[in-house]
Formats: C-alpha cells, sequence, structure tokens
C-alpha cells in the first residue's frame, strides 16, 4: 500500500498523500463505490484518471471514511457525511486529500513545468518574479503559487472567482515552506494560511482558512 505521506497539521487537521503505483484492479480490491461513483468511474476513458479515483478511496478509508461518506454540493465542492471538511487533488501518479474537523481546506498537487512559464501572466503578476534568475526555482515558486490559489478556490467555491483579480498569495521564499493569503471578493475578504512541499518534481500545497475572531 504506497501511502506516501501523512501530514498532522493539527489535532483536527490531516493530510494523506497516495503515490499510484498499483493496477486498477488491486487498487479496487475493496473499495465499494457509490452508483454516483461508479457512474463517473464509467465515463473516465484514461485509466490513469481511474487508478487515481480509486486511490483517493483508499485514503478515505485510511481517514476512516467510506466513498459513500462524500457528498457533493451545487458548486461540485466534495463534503463528508459527518460535516468535516475535505478537499481532494490529483496529479499524474500523486493524490492526496486534506480533513478538518475545524478550519475550511483546500489541497492541490502540481508537477513542475516550465509550461508554466507561459501561462503565469493569466494567474499571477509575472513581473514579481522577474528578479528570480534562477529558470528551475521560478518555475517552483510559480507552481507554489498556482497551487495554493486552486487550494484556495477549492475553498470558496464560487463561480466568477478569479485567481488574477480576487486571490492574493503573499511573497514568500521557497526555503519558508508556507506564506498567508486572502481572497477579495464581492466585497467581502477572507484570509488564509498557506503550506506547502515538494517531492520527486510535484509541489503539495494545502490551504487553511483562518477563522474569524468576532
Amino acid at each position: 500500500m504506497p501511502l506516501y505521506k501523512t501530514i498532522t497539521v493539527s489535532k483536527a487537521i490531516q493530510v494523506y498523500i497516495w503515490k499510484v503505483t498499483e493496477s486498477e484492479a488491486i487498487l479496487a480490491e475493496n473499495i465499494v463505490l457509490t452508483e454516483y461513483c461508479q457512474n463517473r468511474m464509467l465515463n473516465m476513458k484514461s485509466e490513469m484518471h481511474r487508478r487515481a479515483f480509486l486511490s483517493i478511496r483508499h485514503l478515505l478509508k485510511l481517514a476512516s471514511y467510506e466513498d459513500k461518506d462524500l457528498i457533493y454540493n451545487e458548486f461540485g465542492k466534495p463534503h463528508l457525511i459527518d460535516g468535516k471538511h475535505i478537499s481532494i487533488t490529483h496529479s499524474h501518479n500523486f493524490t492526496g486529500i486534506i480533513v478538518s474537523s475545524a478550519n475550511e481546506v483546500g489541497i492541490d498537487i502540481e508537477k513542475h513545468r516550465d509550461k508554466i512559464l507561459r501561462i503565469a501572466y493569466k494567474f499571477t503578476p509575472i513581473e514579481e518574479y522577474s528578479t528570480i534568475a534562477n529558470s528551475d526555482a521560478r518555475v517552483r515558486k510559480l507552481t507554489a503559487v498556482w497551487g495554493a490559489k486552486e487550494s484556495l478556490y477549492k475553498i470558496y467555491a464560487q463561480h466568477g472567482l478569479s485567481f488574477l483579480n480576487h486571490i492574493n498569495v503573499k511573497d514568500f521564499g521557497l526555503e519558508d515552506k508556507k506564506t498567508t493569503a486572502e481572497i477579495l471578493y464581492d466585497g467581502k475578504k477572507s484570509d488564509y494560511s498557506i503550506s506547502f512541499l515538494e517531492f520527486e518534481g510535484f509541489t503539495c500545497v494545502f490551504a487553511l482558512r483562518e477563522v474569524d475572531v468576532l
């Protein structure tokens, strides 16, 4: 069972990461899917997507849940039937979930690719990264920023939210492994803490919504 990593963020928050190496048949063993999820799998043409989908059900089991405990709202945002927060991600052969009984959470795994240099202007003010001379470091930092914004989008889950115009990730050093962010949308502001880690040419980012203090 290739559970790759677990991270205890706090007593209330756990991250689980899986490296997908097994066949689809092995991953399907002892996994019971709802009719809805069975239909989703049947419509997946890519075997890798099906394997990732099943590996996430193994991560749910590690967190003491089953497929039937996972529900989705009208925006496609997943929730757990007991009221806990969950976020799900997959990229190539890595999948991950974050489960929280406190803060709203989001998670994203991204592969380091040079393509991000060409599309960065779509999601962040690219001039902020012009001083990073090393191309590899620039790819790694932009990947962390993209992952952070993906994680925040998963938490907020509102149509019309713009990565470029509404989500601001505060500057950070790659060695910091953390930063903060805010979303300014529809006249409302919300604050978040961001953490990230790198492994095997990937970056995993997870975000926690800061609890408002009244």
